[in-house]
């Protein structure tokens, strides 16, 4: 992405707004080099319109149009003093009006992520070392050389085999090991690259830069930040290790939308069988100081805690290596899909493929021919199957199945996002919330507020500096700064809401997915439940300040400033529309799900599109609805029972 002196001079201006450093030990955002950064981060974006959209309002930023438009009079920005930019920025973040607040929150989320995560030219930040947080440890030392051996594609070549798998990730992965080991032919074709335990550690950056999707990065109008894995081993790399099965309620209701296979043995039997390749345990979840937060105030609170199953090794630490593990796991105690299901696949003979970016399913006479993919230079390569299977991830797949020619109202439809807030409490004592097992305890205290198992459930997560970006307020560059040097003794309660009403993926003209979702008054009404009831946990266990993600800056001091009576008043009147609260979607579902009509349904109960029955669904897109904890259990569970189906009708 190229950008006019204007335009980088604008962006410049803007990031050293949102970050001015203190004029003493921490320096502005153009010191560092940020502006820099976030060209290569925009650049990456892969809808072009989003990326023209950004240079147009860089080059008009700098103009009086820009004050008019904030309602502060026609200077420019750049003739603006510090205090003054951050009133213009502020007048954007507060606007009644949905699309200034998410030009705001897009421009905050780059200039800041961006500042806490780069490193300086000694490879560590200033700002970390204020914050009392370690410089990234580098890889370490004596790790295993990769164990898989994943090849590239040859342009304009032509590959054949009986199943050929787009997407490596958890469902991807489980279903590549099913195919292999009945003695299909199998490709497996991933987008990303391969990484492994000699490759991490090189800081949160570098992970974004390699283990994440580049985009979408948020839904179209800006209420959700998007995270999404994008690597050999998909999401299951950079995964929190959480291992929970499928609910007994979510898997009967499930069964009553046509998939009645969810609530029978078959199903039980796939969970069964991904629990014990993972390994999966409740021996190595020993809590973290953050858990100990939540535990302490859940206790005198006298509400439920629970601890979680992981899929981690005894090599696990639990401990300071644990906090990085969602941006690999250095250790190789994570069981990730690339030493498991992928490793059997592998061994199985299944071709990996990596550097594959597929654009089209080839189908004549309503059949599924094969692929058409990209390489990373842009040359073209077909594979030739049987049978395709898409598992490319509940925004991916439904953009890949309408470029394909599909036309099933219901591809893209019935999205679940399970929207993610945050309450954040400071404490007396040293928390280090980096560090620790990444969730090892779990409150359901609220996870059925409308007697049909909708609502929220409570759990922690390691907390790094550009992580915290996309939950947290901004009200001006001292008091962020200021909140960001308590990082060490501040613990966040996170609220996952198990949403009820969807949004829906969709394609623009060139293809590329756009993500449309906007909470509803219900799940707003489940969401500031949860707010109110974090917030609760934090003073209970002892917090001298609590704050929530809101723009508007709701918080107080327990028994000292406010109350929190006043607190979830303030939160609610500062409401849940986009770009109100800080929000993250960590979990992607149910784009192309699972049924038993094509009237209501993507996919019919074997996971193959009603239109094409030798393309088959395998991946978080087939969930009929939320599934209310983390998915990837239950992905690997339907990318086992799906991909066994597929070999009964090929044999």
């Amino acid at each position: 992405m190229e950008l006019t002196a204007g335009q980088r001079a604008a962006l410049e201006l803007i990031c050293d707004t949102f970050a001015p450093g203190d004029g003493l030990a921490l320096p502005p955002a153009s010191a560092l080099g940020v502006a820099d950064v976030v060209v290569q981060l925009l650049s990456r974006n892969p809808r072009e319109a989003e990326r023209k959209q950004v240079a147009t309002l860089l080059g008009l930023w700098d103009s009086p149009v820009l004050g008019l438009l904030a309602g502060m009079g026609p200077r420019r920005f750049s003739a603006r003093s510090q205090a003054d930019r951050e009133r213009l920025l502020l007048r954007l973040g507060e606007s009644r009006f949905g699309a200034k607040r998410a030009i705001f929150q897009a421009l905050k989320q780059a200039a800041l992520l961006v500042y806490y995560t780069t490193p300086g030219p000694d490879g560590s930040n200033p700002l970390w070392k204020e914050m009392g947080y370690p410089a990234p440890p580098g890889p370490l030392p004596g790790a295993p050389k990769p164990a898989l051996h994943p090849v590239r594609p040859e342009a304009g070549g032509t590959l054949d085999c009986d199943v050929v798998v787009v997407g490596s990730g958890a469902g991807g992965g489980a279903a590549a090991a099913v195919l292999a080991e009945a003695g299909l032919d199998v490709i497996v074709l991933e987008r990303g690259e391969y990484y492994d335990d000699a490759d991490f550690g090189a800081g949160e950056l570098d992970a974004l830069l390699r283990l994440y999707a580049p985009g979408p990065s948020a839904t179209a109008e800006g209420q959700l930040t998007l995270v999404a894995g994008t690597c050999l081993g998909g999401g299951t790399v950079v995964n929190w290790s959480t291992s929970l099965r499928t609910p007994d309620e979510v898997r009967a209701e499930w069964a009553s939308l046509g998939a009645t296979q969810f609530a029978e043995d078959e199903y039980g039997t796939a969970l069964d069988a991904v629990e014990g390749r993972l390994g999966v345990t409740y021996d190595r979840s020993p809590g973290s100081a953050r858990d100990g937060v939540l535990e302490r105030g859940l206790g005198a609170l006298g509400w439920d805690v629970s601890p979680l199953p992981r899929n981690v090794t005894a090599a696990c630490d639990a401990s300071v290596e644990c906090g990085r593990c969602g941006y690999g796991c250095r250790l190789g105690a994570k069981q990730t899909v690339t030493k498991t299901w992928l490793a059997d696949a592998a061994a199985h003979g299944a071709r990996l493929v990596v550097g594959a970016d597929v654009r089209r399913v080839e189908v004549s006479g309503g059949r599924a021919e094969g692929v058409r993919a990209v390489t990373a230079d842009g040359a073209e390569f077909t594979v030739r199957a049987r049978a395709v299977v898409v598992a490319a991830g509940a925004v991916q797949t439904p953009a890949l199945l309408r470029r394909s020619g599909l036309r099933n109202k219901n591809i893209g439809d019935y999205l679940r996002l399970h929207p993610a807030s945050a309450v954040f409490g400071v404490f007396d004592e040293e928390i280090r919330p980096w560090e620790g097992g990444l969730q090892t305890r779990i409150s359901r205290r609220h996870s059925d507020l409308d007697e049909h198992g909708y609502g929220v459930i409570y759990e922690t997560g390691p907390l790094h500096p550009g992580l915290l970006v996309g939950f947290m307020n901004w009200r001006g560059g001292a008091e962020h700064r200021a909140a960001m040097l308590d990082l060490a003794r501040t613990a966040a309660v996170g609220v996952i809401t198990r949403d009820r009403d969807h949004g829906r993926v969709t394609v623009d003209r060139a293809g590329e997915p756009v993500v449309r979702y906007r909470l509803s008054e219900r799940d707003r009404a489940h969401l500031h439940t949860g707010i109110a009831g974090a917030a609760s946990i934090l003073e209970a266990a002892g917090a001298r300040r609590v704050f929530s993600g809101h723009q508007a800056g709701a918080a107080y001091e327990p028994g000292v400033s406010g109350s929190h009576a006043e607190f979830a008043a303030a939160c609610l009147a500062a409401g849940y529309e986009p770009g109100r609260c800080g929000m993250g979607a960590l979990h992607i579902m149910g784009s192309a799900r699972m049924g038993g009509s094509r009237d209501m349904s993507a996919t019919d109960p074997d996971g193959a599109t009603w239109e094409v029955p030798n393309i088959v669904v395998a991946d978080a897109s087939c969930f009929p609805t939320a599934s209310g904890v983390n998915p990837m259990v239950s992905i690997e569970a339907i990318g086992l029972m799906n991909a066994k189906r597929l070999v009964a009708r090929l044999n």
